[in-house]
């Protein structure tokens, strides 16, 4: 069952489309890659990859448009527009988007699994990181997490609020990093064409240093940075993050 909602958000002031597949089952939110819309999961074989789960009522597939990831390819507006975008988008996604599934789910505290490849990986991760009272679990696939280099400017507030290589390291509220400490995060990159595994690595050292749950998955030189790749991963990783029973 597919079932699209759009709806203007003052926060990042756009329409944005979302898209829900399945009936039942354990929420799992998926950001699409960098110019991605709300769709793009089921035009790249996702939907049908993960068919027998969505069957079985174990997982509800969400998906939004990549609201800030194309504000970043278009290179729309300045820089620091850009930024606040990037802020914004994630504002989006905790005070609109996460409210909307929970009510689709009629239970208004239910965890959301994240997950999401290249730019997507780095939303999936700022989910969980930024919001833990909503995102249980990610699954970062392939991740493009420094995103200073698309910004092509010096950071601005707004940058560093959505960035958790930036912001994490110095961040010492103890309660909110309690919860965190509660997540799990499954950092998955190849080593094939346009792949860049030490991304992973990299946020892995930040988490660890914080005592938050992670591992990296090296794939290996076979998987490039593309959707059989990622395709292979959802599947895989599926019982680890929707446990049956």
């Amino acid at each position: 069952m597919k079932e699209r909602s759009t709806w203007y958000s003052p926060r990042v002031e756009r329409e944005v489309t979302v898209v829900r597949w399945g009936t039942f089952g354990t929420p799992l939110l998926i950001f699409p890659t960098a110019g991605g819309d709300a769709e793009e999961i089921e035009r790249f074989h996702i939907i049908r990859t993960l068919g027998d789960h969505l069957e079985a009522g174990r997982i509800k597939i969400y998906s939004c448009d990549s609201v800030s990831g194309r504000s970043l390819l278009a290179e729309e507006g300045s820089p620091e527009h850009r930024m606040w975008i990037m802020n914004q988008f994630q504002e989006f996604v905790r005070h609109e988007l996460v409210p909307a599934i929970r009510t689709d789910c009629r239970t208004e505290d239910i965890g959301i699994v994240a997950a999401g490849a290249s730019i997507g990986a780095f939303q999936a991760l700022a989910g969980v990181c930024r919001y833990p009272d909503a995102f249980t679990k990610a699954l970062c696939m392939s991740g493009t997490y420094d995103l200073q280099r698309f910004v092509k400017a010096a950071p601005t507030p707004d940058f560093w609020y959505a960035s958790p290589l930036h912001w994490l390291p110095d961040f010492q509220d103890e309660g909110h990093l309690a919860r965190l400490r509660e997540r799990f995060v499954i950092l998955a990159s190849g080593q094939g064409q346009a792949e860049n595994i030490g991304e992973s690595w990299r946020v892995a050292h930040v988490l660890g240093q914080k005592g938050v749950p992670n591992r990296v998955d090296d794939w290996g030189t076979q998987w490039d940075h593309d959707w059989p790749t990622w395709r292979n991963m959802l599947r895989t990783y599926m019982d680890e993050l929707v446990p049956v029973g």
